[in-house]
């Protein structure tokens, strides 16, 4: 019965009728705003997940003219406490949510060695610890009514052996799969979104350089988001929303390590302030 209901539940959603409330960590800038703005056309009602009151509030009025429910949670996920408190929430059985949207996150610019390590102390329980503890809270809660949707935003990056965001976004990618292995046949679904580069502030909130890539490898948010909750839609684990960027993906997994880890190399030397996809 629980398969059932859970079939039934996502062929209402594909006909484009409200199926809850969505989740999204990092929602008031970037990629997370562009997820919460294509949510609330969807007719999802939203929870929205960042660290600032202003921000969150501002984003809160721009759903809310559109007709939506925003429930807003300030909350900075380096803080475990902080993140204990969104684990509950997707827990709650009351105001249960559909849709859990893992994309908190910011770029490194700090090399590995000889470097001072809270940053990456933080970029850790940002972008894999928090992950990690959201993704198993929501995933109980939604195994349990039969259905969900878990997006968890890696990166191509983690494809390559680049730099340190390159390793907390390979563990993205692959903690994902492992997910949607556990969760298979429970009626959720979990996809691995890997972007490219895209036109959002994420570049120069982190200070990094992007001038040196070239202008048709650079993604639009609203279609990168939109081509996502489409292969989420489908049940895809795997969302890599560019042809070009599928192509990359394809050579970056079939060359030899060792010429990957050459490339990989290269272009962080090349590049300094190393521009992180």
């Amino acid at each position: 019965m629980a398969l059932n209901r859970a079939r039934l539940h996502r062929i209402v959603s594909h006909m484009g009728i409200a199926a809850g409330m969505a989740l999204v960590t990092g929602g008031t800038s970037g990629i997370g705003a562009a997820f919460a703005r294509a949510l609330a056309n969807r007719g999802h009602d939203i929870v929205l997940v960042a660290r600032s009151a202003g921000p969150l509030e501002t984003m809160a009025a721009e759903l809310r003219a559109l007709g939506r429910e925003v429930e807003t949670i300030a909350a900075d996920l380096a803080d475990p406490a902080d993140t204990a408190r969104v684990a509950e929430r997707l827990r709650d059985a009351d105001r249960p949510i559909e849709v859990l949207v893992n994309n908190a996150g910011f770029g490194l610019r700090t090399r590995i060695v000889g470097a001072d390590v809270a940053e990456h102390g933080r970029a850790f329980d940002v972008m894999i610890r928090a992950v990690f503890v959201l993704a198993a809270a929501s995933g109980e809660a939604m195994k349990a009514r039969g259905h969900g949707t878990i997006i968890n935003v890696g990166s191509v990056s983690g494809e390559t052996s680049m730099n340190a965001y390159s390793a907390i976004k390979a563990w993205v990618n692959t903690f994902s799969e492992v997910l949607a292995n556990e969760l298979h046949g429970s009626g959720v679904t979990v996809t691995d979104l890997e972007p490219g580069w895209v036109h959002t502030e994420f570049h120069q909130r982190a200070d990094l350089r992007s001038s040196s890539i070239p202008s048709f490898l650079w993604l639009d948010a609203e279609y990168l988001v939109d081509r996502c909750l489409r292969d989420a839609e489908r049940g895809k684990v795997l969302s890599i929303p560019s042809v070009r960027f599928q192509v990359l993906t394809w050579f970056t997994r079939h060359l030899p390590s060792a010429a990957m880890r050459a490339i990989s190399r290269r272009i962080a030397l090349r590049r300094r302030d190393t521009v992180t996809p």
